[in-house]
């Protein structure tokens, strides 16, 4: 049986690769193309390369006893591709994980040409129909095609949800005026990988006037904008109340000026782009600002005084589906099971989400093609309860979820009135969760092995 993965983003080659990896046949489908020399693009992607990361370059954090890092710990185990080349491509990042987005893009590229059963395809998909003995994964992102939105449509009876995300400015670290900066990582976690722009009240108040006042991009055809709450472009956070954005994406906690000892006013962070570290991003600073006015606002940011933006921020659609309504624990389609979905169309939030989704439902699609039926992954590790959430969630107010400890299972209440300490709590959970996960992990293995 074939395995057609739809989406070339983070999910759709993640799945190629797990069920290549597995013995199975793949065509790997990409919309983005070169025609007639021209690349063909979507609205916030600028390469037709696989694994581009449009939003920022990190997969968040590597501390211990995380949940990101969790879910990365397992993703590790079951030997996830392209977090392996995410490690190999990493950057500076104090304790997160962050990749040179050029680097890792092309690793991946290599892997799949390096990869026989894998066959792509670089042309739009616009209908789900497929050939029998045909296992499909839809994993075309947060961008899918307005063909392929409306066959999904047509083919599950459902609405999609859908909210918008914004993209992070990027700055050349040549304009980068470094004598008003300092670098530094939060309570001095991991090394100090990151630069922050330090500003005094009266500097954050002339800011944050100019940014309320700054004129908003045109939204084209889209008369009401739902963004993501855990994405918010800074001038909506900026309208919520004058100290809002100290309190979110500058906030100053934990982040001493070795010039005074103590903590700014206010603070932006900006996070190293590439392994040269010729370019940086600011942390949390995704807006929906026409060009010339984000120029003008962030140029009032102590050290961009004069800098150069490589990128600026924008606005893109990002699509799901009503996945508790849709999709069952394998990550199949209800109505039709021959059809499998992952990253962020499937209602996960996040780069590592995705791939973790992906690598799932390689694993799944590789097994209903050897005639084995799938063993949803356990609730207690960190993958099966976003999972559990996605198909579970109540339906009427589904939202997108990175994952986080609130999606674990809780410890037994008896354990929590005795174990007071967050921090424990939290290693504890993971313990339990990489336990399950190797369970359920080597049993997955025992089982390909039997049918096999």
């Amino acid at each position: 049986m074939r395995i057609r993965v739809i989406g070339g983003g983070l999910a759709g080659p993640e799945a190629a690769l797990t069920a290549a990896r597995l013995g199975c046949d793949v065509d790997l489908y990409e919309m983005r193309a070169m025609v007639d020399g021209q690349p063909r693009l979507t609205p916030a992607h600028q390469t037709i390369e696989f694994g581009e990361l449009v939003c920022s370059n990190s997969l968040k954090s590597e501390s211990p006893n995380t949940a990101p890092w969790l879910l990365k710990q397992e993703m590790r185990r079951a030997g996830s591709t392209l977090l392996r080349i995410a490690d190999e491509t990493a950057v500076p990042a104090g304790h997160a994980l962050a990749v040179d987005r050029v680097e890792f893009s092309r690793r991946i590229a290599e892997a799949i040409a390096a990869e026989p059963k894998i066959r792509v395809i670089r042309e739009e998909v616009t209908t789900l129909d497929a050939p029998a003995h045909t296992l499909t994964i839809l994993a075309t992102g947060p961008l899918t095609s307005p063909a392929l939105s409306a066959e999904l449509q047509r083919l599950t009876g459902e609405e999609h949800l859908a909210f918008y995300d914004s993209i992070s400015p990027i700055v050349d670290a040549d304009s980068i005026d470094m004598d008003r900066v300092y670098f530094a990582a939060r309570w001095d976690k991991g090394t100090a990988d990151y630069i922050n722009c330090p500003m005094t009240r009266e500097e954050y108040d002339v800011f944050l006037d100019a940014l309320l006042a700054a004129e908003a991009a045109e939204s084209k055809e889209w008369e009401k904008i739902e963004y993501f709450e855990g994405c918010l472009p800074i001038e909506v956070l900026a309208r919520r109340g004058r100290d809002t954005l100290r309190f979110g994406p500058m906030k100053p906690a934990g982040l001493d000026d070795p010039r005074t000892g103590k903590w700014p006013y206010a603070v932006v962070q900006l996070r190293m782009e590439n392994v040269r570290a010729s370019s940086y991003n600011l942390v949390g600073f995704q807006n929906h600002l026409k060009w010339g006015d984000q120029a003008r606002v962030l140029r009032l940011i102590p050290g961009l005084e004069n800098a150069r933006f490589l990128r600026y921020g924008q606005i893109h659609r990002n699509t799901y589906i009503l996945a508790p309504a849709l999709i069952d624990e394998t990550l199949r389609l209800k109505k039709q099971p021959t059809i499998l979905f992952a990253g962020q169309l499937s209602g996960v939030e996040g780069y590592t989400e995705s791939m973790a989704t992906g690598l799932l439902a390689g694993l799944y699609a590789a097994q209903l093609a050897h005639g084995e039926e799938p063993a949803p992954i356990p609730r207690a590790t960190a993958l099966g309860s976003l999972v559990h959430y996605i198909t579970h969630a109540d339906a009427k107010n589904f939202q997108p979820a990175n994952i986080t400890f609130d999606l674990l299972e809780p410890l037994e209440e008896e354990l929590r009135k005795k174990v007071r300490d967050k921090k424990e709590r939290h290693r504890i959970q993971c313990e339990r969760s990489l336990a399950a996960f190797d369970a359920w992990w080597l049993a997955c293995k025992e089982r390909s092995a039997s049918v096999r």
